[in-house]
C-alpha cells in the first residue's frame, strides 16, 4: 500500500495577506518518491487548527503528519525538534484569541519530541540546494500550538503516526516593507518542502542520521 503524507499550512494571520505555508503546501506534487501526498489548509487559530487536523487524520489514515509554518525573520527551512504544552501569543489569533502562559493539555507531556528525520530532512533541503537547519524551538503561538496538538493526538488516540513540524521564511513580497529580514522564493519552498518529504520517506523505518551541521536555538 502506498504510503499518505499528511501536509498542512495556515491561513495569512497578523498582518499579511499571504502565508507562504499553504502556498507552497497547495504547490506539492501529489505523489513525492512514491507516497500520496493528502493537502490541508488550517486556519491561524488554537484549538480549531487542531480540530481540522484531527478530522482529517481520522478520515485519511495517514502514515505520517507534516505540518508547514511561516516563521517570519527565518533564513532557512527549520524542521523542529521539539513542541512544548504552552501557548503563549504575541498577537492574538485569526479569531481574536490570545492566551497566555496557557497550558494545552493538563495530561499531556511537557513537550514531545517529532518522530520525523530532521537531520536527514535538513541535509536533503540542502542538496536540493535551499538553506536549512534543525530548529529546536517552535516558539508559544499558533504554529508550536499544532506540532504539539498532533503529537497529543498521537500520544492518546493515533499512535501509529509519526508527525512534526517545518518553518519556512516569509516570501519576498512579504519583506518590502521590512529592510533585512530575509525571505525565500515560493519555487524554492516547495522544492525544499519537496525534498524534506522525499527525506521522510526514504528514512522510514530506518530513524534519523546522526549529525548535521547547524541548529538555530
Amino acid at each position: 500500500m502506498r504510503m499518505k503524507i499528511l501536509v498542512t499550512g495556515f491561513d495569512p494571520f497578523g498582518a499579511d495577506k499571504i502565508n507562504p505555508a499553504i502556498e507552497a503546501v497547495k504547490r506539492l506534487p501529489a505523489i513525492i518518491a512514491g507516497a500520496t501526498i493528502i493537502k490541508l489548509e488550517i486556519p491561524t487559530k488554537f484549538n480549531v487548527s487542531a480540530q481540522v487536523v484531527h478530522t482529517a487524520i481520522a478520515a485519511e489514515h495517514p502514515d505520517y503528519v507534516l505540518n508547514i509554518g511561516q516563521a517570519g525573520g527565518r533564513f532557512a527551512l527549520t524542521p523542529e525538534r521539539v513542541a512544548i504544552n504552552l501557548d503563549d501569543g504575541r498577537i492574538a489569533d485569526n479569531a481574536g484569541y490570545q492566551p497566555v502562559d496557557h497550558t494545552i493539555h493538563a495530561d499531556g507531556q511537557t513537550a514531545y519530541f517529532t518522530q520525523l528525520p530532521i537531520k536527514a530532512m535538513v541535509r536533503e533541503i540542502r542538496e536540493a540546494g535551499i538553506p536549512s537547519a534543525v530548529s529546536n524551538t517552535a516558539g508559544t503561538y499558533v504554529c508550536n500550538h499544532i506540532m504539539y496538538q498532533v503529537q497529543y493526538m498521537r500520544d492518546k488516540e493515533f499512535p501509529d503516526i509519526k508527525a512534526g513540524f517545518m518553518h519556512i521564511p516569509f516570501l519576498p513580497d512579504q519583506v518590502v516593507n521590512r529592510p533585512g529580514t530575509p525571505s525565500l522564493s515560493l519555487a524554492d519552498d516547495v522544492k525544499g518542502i519537496t525534498a524534506a518529504i522525499a527525506a521522510i520517506v526514504a528514512r522510514d523505518g530506518q530513524g534519523d542520521i546522526k549529525t548535521i551541521e547547524g541548529t538555530i536555538a
